[in-house]
């Protein structure tokens, strides 16, 4: 278990992917891209308490993913979309670098495939040295 003092010394990006790693928050996110929802709302298509709801909704409020708000006798909250976009940077940053990488790394495996066609002289076999020609004619 992670303690509070950890979790609270944490920097925004760290609290995004915890709070994204659970299907229930995840659920709740999806729910809320379709607009605002009273408290109440979340709690129904889980089997799980209202208690239960609020402490997900912290958790998703703590990482800036969401707001929440009272209006009169309803708590609603909204989706803080801006919020994904470190997330989705960090994500995008990664993806683009190992992207590159598996880029090399196929150019390297065509390049030393070619040579082992070849014989590891050439990838290209319509590239002869005049030397092989030679050596070719005087047998």
């Amino acid at each position: 278990m992670v303690n509070k003092q950890t979790i609270l010394n944490s920097d925004l990006l760290s609290l995004t992917f915890a709070a994204l790693a659970d299907p229930i928050r995840r659920d709740i996110l999806a729910r809320l891209a379709k607009g605002e929802a009273a408290v109440g709302e979340l709690v129904m298509p889980h089997n799980i308490s209202a208690p239960a709801i609020s402490r997900h909704l912290k958790v998703l409020e703590k990482a800036g993913l969401i707001e929440r708000r009272i209006d009169a006798q309803w708590r609603r909250c909204k989706m803080k979309p801006e919020a994904l976009q470190a997330a989705s940077n960090w994500i995008t940053f990664y993806r683009d670098f190992w992207q590159g990488r598996f880029n090399a790394l196929d150019e390297f495996l065509e390049q030393t495939s070619g040579e082992q066609q070849t014989g590891g002289e050439n990838k290209n076999p319509d590239t002869v040295k005049v030397e092989d020609q030679n050596h070719d004619n005087s047998s």
